[in-house]
């Protein structure tokens, strides 16, 4: 744990105390703050008390010397309307940050030295968190992972000569890290998500360009540029004179990385060479991960690595759980049926990735749905064999696909994996691709997409005859 020293002998309101927020209120405790903590859950309070925290109603104490109120990334800052401590705070001309801002400033003061990348956009974020992480180890250097990834911030090892930080950094946390400064900011892409919490595109847009806009003096800003969003954020940190690695998949650029098929080509100049090869790596298949793998390789050749070694790390990297991750295999007598979960695809835009990457597929989908529902997956639908719909978008999933993809409403997960493995096994594929990719939240059925993903992967196994590909 890092210890926020930061606000050593201050008092600090927190709120919100799942995730993040306990592991927060213990290292600002530890740094020497008096921490007065709270959740609408009367179970997270028992917590923090018997955590040695003390818990109080924000409501009711005196806010006079409160130097900050740190709030769950989860509580809304904003929209759809601020919540009621930060209304307070702002009222009591009390500043409203997060547990990445608390790391940045203990960052300032005691690693100023620790290299950070850190790490947004609306899709792929994870992955490239991981593999970043992954070759900056399979270097030999010391790499701490941590933030919107699973791990929270402040529970990474103390700040050491050499060690270095990689962070997946979500909209609302950027929106509560004002002084986030990373040695490589990297912008993967920007697509509509999160507009209930940001109200517009643009307002969404803008906070995520902050990871990039914000590099520190002699940084590298690493930009997806095929999308209208990130190619403007590009362009504006050029001409404000930060270094700017451009990335590309759909074409070559003058200066960054671009995808040639399965090779990464850097360009300088306009002049391009082999920097990576992507051949092979089951982990990085399609092209939305020759993205993510692009991201990860223009920061860690910032960072000094050299290229024999990232493609050293590339081959050896195992993917991320619960995106586009095989879990198993099932032999039939016309070929086999992989099982995939890819519940991680909480919007349409990220199914996408998953749906260009497969043909044949028995697509399980639905769930709490987001805006804009699926209609922008129309030109995947030649590659569905069936769909079957779960949670309380099968209905509106069903009207989108009428007439167009063959499919049924089975409600819940288990009557969907049980469906589509009887329909796999009846087509008589060579290989048949059972997916799990839901195009929407876990919230109705779930606590989360992990455990939604995970009841996939033991759903499937526990099927007659299939094989395990993946750590359970």
């Amino acid at each position: 744990m890092i210890p926020v020293t930061t606000f050593a002998g201050k008092k600090v309101a927190v709120f919100g105390l799942g995730g993040s927020g306990l592991l927060t209120a213990k290292a600002l405790k530890a740094g020497g703050a008096h921490v007065i903590a709270w959740d609408d859950a009367p179970l997270k309070n028992e917590q923090a008390r018997a955590a040695g925290i003390e818990a109080a109603n924000l409501a009711d104490i005196d806010w006079s010397d409160v130097a900050a109120l740190v709030l769950s990334p989860g509580v809304p800052l904003t929209h759809p309307t601020p919540h009621w401590t930060v209304q307070r705070a702002k009222y009591e001309n009390v500043e409203v940050i997060g547990d990445i801002e608390l790391f940045c400033r203990e960052r300032a003061v005691h690693g100023p030295a620790c290299p950070l990348v850190a790490i947004t956009g609306t899709n792929g974020k994870s992955t490239t968190t991981a593999l970043t992480a992954h070759l900056i180890k399979q270097a030999g250097r010391d790499a701490q992972m941590g933030g919107n990834i699973g791990t929270p911030a402040l529970a990474l090892e103390p700040f050491a000569p050499g060690r270095h930080y990689v962070l997946e950094v979500s909209s609302y946390q950027v929106d509560l890290a004002p002084s986030l400064k990373a040695t490589v900011g990297i912008l993967i892409n920007v697509s509509a998500d999160h507009l209930d919490r940001h109200g517009t595109i643009e307002n969404y847009a803008a906070i995520k360009t902050l990871v990039v806009a914000q590099v520190e003096p002699g940084g590298t800003a690493v930009i997806g540029v095929d999308d209208r969003w990130s190619r403007e954020a590009a362009d504006r940190v050029e001409r404000a004179g930060k270094k700017v690695e451009r990335i590309s998949v759909e074409g070559p650029v003058r200066d960054g990385y671009f995808a040639d098929g399965p090779r990464i080509m850097r360009a300088s100049g306009g002049k391009p060479f082999p920097a990576a090869q992507l051949t092979g790596i089951g982990s990085l298949r399609g092209q939305h991960n020759a993205q993510n793998a692009a991201c990860a390789i223009a920061a860690c050749v910032a960072l000094g690595l050299d290229l024999p070694a990232i493609q050293k790390g590339l081959v050896s990297f195992p993917g991320l759980a619960h995106r586009m991750q095989a879990v198993g295999r099932k032999q039939t007598a016309a070929g086999h049926i992989l099982y995939v979960n890819d519940s991680k695809a909480t919007n349409a835009d990220s199914t996408s990735k998953a749906l260009s990457s497969f043909h044949d597929i028995f697509w399980i989908a639905g769930g709490k749905p987001k805006a804009g529902g699926i209609d922008s997956l129309s030109e995947f639908w030649p590659r569905i064999r069936k769909a079957y719909l779960i949670g309380e978008a099968a209905e509106a999933f069903a009207k989108t696909l009428d007439g167009k993809v063959d499919h049924e409403i089975d409600g819940v997960l288990s009557k969907a994996i049980e469906a589509a493995t009887r329909d796999a096994e009846a087509s008589g594929l060579k290989e048949a691709v059972i997916l799990l990719s839901p195009a929407c939240a876990s919230f109705d059925q779930y606590p989360n997409f992990e455990v939604r993903g995970q009841a996939f992967a033991d759903l499937a196994l526990a099927l007659p005859g299939v094989s395990s590909l993946a750590p359970r």
